[in-house]
Parts: C-alpha cells; structure tokens; sequence
C-alpha cells in the first residue's frame, strides 16, 4: 500500500479570522485489489454482515478490511490474448484495458448494492453496457457458488444512469434513458426479482444509448426530485400518477455532455445550483448558479477547470471526466467534488490526451468571506482515474470519507487519514495558485 498527501484543510477554529496554530491533513492509502479490467464502477456494502465494508467491481466483492480475500458472485469468463516479452502469447483475465493494447469495453458499467428481497443480506445491482440488460445479484446469505441473476430491465439507455429513490416512496429506482425517453424503471416490491416497470418522464426524443449527462436533484426546492441532463433540467410535477410529461427547462449546461449532475447550493445563498463536467470525453468543469433576473430562473455558468492550465488558478487540467461524485471529504459541512480522468475511455488512440496520467482528484468548496466561490484541487492519485462511476464512502467504520474506483486499470480503494500538523507544515501542501 502506498501513502500518498493529497490535500489538506486547516482548521481555523471558530472564527473565519482566527490563526490556529494546528490543522488537518487529509491523505488517502491507495489499495490496488486487482490489475484485472472487469468493470467501469465499484461501490461499498457488507455482503457478508460481518460488520466490515466489503468493496465490489465487475464479477468480485473483496471482503474487508483487508481486502485480501475475492469472492465470485457472477461468471468471469472473459480474456483477451496477450503477447509475451519473448514473443509468445498468454491469456489474460478480464477485459482488455491497461494490461493490453487494445480497446474494449466491460459488460459492466455500474454497480449498486441494495436489499432487494428483503431478507436482510444486501444484493448486487449491475446496469452493463449502455443499451444492455439491468439485472440484480441475489445474495446467497453467505452461501457459496453463483448468485442468481434476475434481469429487470431490458435496455437501460444513458452512460450515466443511477439508482436512487426519486419518487420519494423511501424506496430507489433506475432513472435512466430507454426507448428514447428519460424516465424511472421501479418493481413491484413485493416480487423485485420481476421486470421492471419503465415511466417515461419526457416525449419521446433523440436520446440513445451512448447519451451523455444525467443527474436528480431538487432544483426548485419544491422538495421533489428533478431530473438533469445536458439540455436543462425536468421538473417533477406534484403527482406521478398517470405518467404524466414533467415539465422542462431549457439550460445549456453540458453542450457536449458530461457525466452524473448535482443539483446542490453551492455558494450557499438558499437555492441548488448545477454542477457538471461539460464533456465526458473532453474537458471541462463548472457549477451554474441559480439567479434570479426579472423574476425568471437563470443559470449563470462558473467553469473553473477547462482544457488550458490557465483557465484554473491553480493550473490544472485534465480531460474525460466521466465521473463525478459529491461528498463533504474534509468535514466542514461543505460538499466537494471527486473526479478524475477515465483511463482509455475510448482506447489508447481516442479521445483528448489518451496517454496523460489517469488521475483522480478532489476539489475542496471554499465559500469566501465576498460571496465568491471556489473549487481547491487536491490531487489524490495519478495512476488509477475513474471509470463511468466513483464513489465515495466510509468503507471502514472510522466516520472519513473513503473512494473507491473500477475502470481499465483495475479495482482501488483510498481509504481516507487524517493528521494533525502545525501550520508550516499545512501551508507546505497546500495547492499553489498558478504563477506564484
């Protein structure tokens, strides 16, 4: 395992002007649980309720806290042929990512655990390729062997679907494109392992597989959750019964279109503003502040990372941020955002910077004292990325904020440390303002 200083937060204490004579280091341990390509995603859950959190990718859950021990839960049949040093050929586990030279692409983009039957143990949920079949992984209660698949959903459309309660019945659904629609696909609870049934939310449009943003969040305020895609956002109406066509509002937010939005109130004046990558395969990063003009809603962008080192104070910048996630990492109250470059998201030959370092990133919320916002970067890796999905949660019981990651390079877990240091050591971190 490797120690790696990613960033850091003093804590000035109770008021904003006070010099604290100590503050927090924040650092990750970086964790490799496999070199193999399986998945674009992982996630966090206690498949065996042993009271540790365990960390799934692809076909494999590792068991906590050591990680150590891989257990199967579904076929990994895949390989590719590689050549060896001495001019001969082997076969390799997994998809072909960075242990190849080749492009290819996993059957699984997403992985979300959940209690499907109810039954106590939690159960895999896979969204694969984009157009593909969802199914859901049903836990054998610490049974060995396959679990069983249940297909729910035929085509799940989108590269950034999630799966999260938007109904506001306690209970989550798939929001995602399919058919040409976006909408929500959710079962009848008392039989899950049934198909789904798909709401359309919208007319029927353009939308395909390979559609690019998506995001739920309550932009209005109106307690109800919306959904978000690169074009403006669709309002939730007070009642779903009847499917009804939820209203839309036109912003460009991501005209080449990113990966997951956030509706979250950003520089704290009392309404959600919009946060995005603006390409997923491009560069690109920004939050749009809601305003009011003449009584009518407006966004007014802030990209505060682009293609040039100069459009981020701090200088930096990279491309295909294909996933984001938004967590308090630092515990001041505040949300940042965790992202990174997906590795080969396209191949060695495609898209921008292919052979750029995979890095993974945080961006610490800092609300400052003239109303101004800004996003601190805090580098955490360069050699993982993301994949379509990182996510950020506590896998350890300690109360920090871990991430995990799956994509072409493998399956990661930085497991967040904290330290407490004088201030000529926390000043000796701390991200440097380009030129200075």
């Amino acid at each position: 395992m490797k120690a790696l200083l990613v960033g850091s937060v003093f804590c000035l204490g109770t008021l904003a002007t006070a010099l604290a004579k100590d503050g927090t280091l924040h650092t990750f341990i970086k964790t490799q649980l496999s070199d193999q390509f399986w998945g674009e995603g992982a996630h966090l859950g206690d498949f065996n309720r042993d009271g540790k959190g365990d960390v799934v990718s692809g076909p494999y859950w590792w068991e906590g806290p050591e990680f150590k021990v891989r257990h199967q839960f579904y076929p990994a049949t895949k390989t590719f042929t590689r050549k060896k040093a001495d001019g001969g050929q082997e076969q390799v586990a997994g998809f072909e990512g960075a242990l190849g030279v080749n492009n290819a692409y996993s059957d699984n983009f997403f992985s979300f655990p959940y209690d499907f039957n109810s039954d106590g143990w939690p159960d895999v949920l896979v969204l694969g390729f984009p157009g593909d079949i969802s199914a859901w992984y049903e836990n054998p209660r610490g049974g060995s062997g396959m679990w069983k698949k249940h297909v729910i959903l035929k085509t799940t459309d989108n590269e950034s679907p999630t799966f999260v309660d938007i109904t506001g019945d306690g209970k989550p659904e798939i929001v995602c494109n399919s058919g040409g629609y976006f909408g929500y696909a959710e079962p009848d609870w008392k039989d899950a392992t049934r198909p789904w049934a798909f709401h359309a939310i919208t007319p029927k449009g353009s939308w395909q597989r390979f559609t690019h943003g998506l995001g739920v969040g309550d932009v209005n305020g109106d307690k109800r959750l919306d959904v978000l895609e690169k074009d403006g956002w669709w309002e939730q109406p007070r009642s779903l019964a009847g499917d009804p066509v939820w209203v839309f509002h036109a912003v460009s937010f991501s005209p080449g279109g990113g990966a997951q939005m956030f509706a979250y109130d950003v520089d704290g004046d009392g309404d959600n503003d919009i946060i995005t990558s603006l390409a997923a395969h491009g560069y690109g990063l920004a939050w749009y502040e809601q305003e009011k003009v003449n009584g009518a809603v407006t966004f007014k962008p802030h990209v505060f990372m682009n293609k040039e080192a100069g459009e981020n104070r701090y200088g930096v910048h990279f491309s295909q941020l294909h996933a984001l996630d938004l967590a308090d990492i630092d515990g001041d109250g505040l949300k940042d955002i965790v992202t990174g470059k997906r590795f080969w998201a396209h191949g060695p030959k495609g898209d921008a910077e292919p052979g750029a370092p995979a890095v993974l990133y945080w961006f610490r919320l800092v609300r400052n004292r003239d109303k101004s916002v800004e996003f601190v970067p805090h580098l955490i890796d360069d050699d993982s990325g993301v994949g379509t999905q990182v996510v950020v949660g506590d896998v350890n019981g300690d109360k920090r904020p871990d991430i995990v990651v799956g994509n072409k390079k493998g399956t990661f877990i930085f497991t967040h440390q904290t330290k407490r240091v004088g201030r000529v050591e926390w000043e000796k971190v701390q991200p440097k303002l380009l030129g200075k």
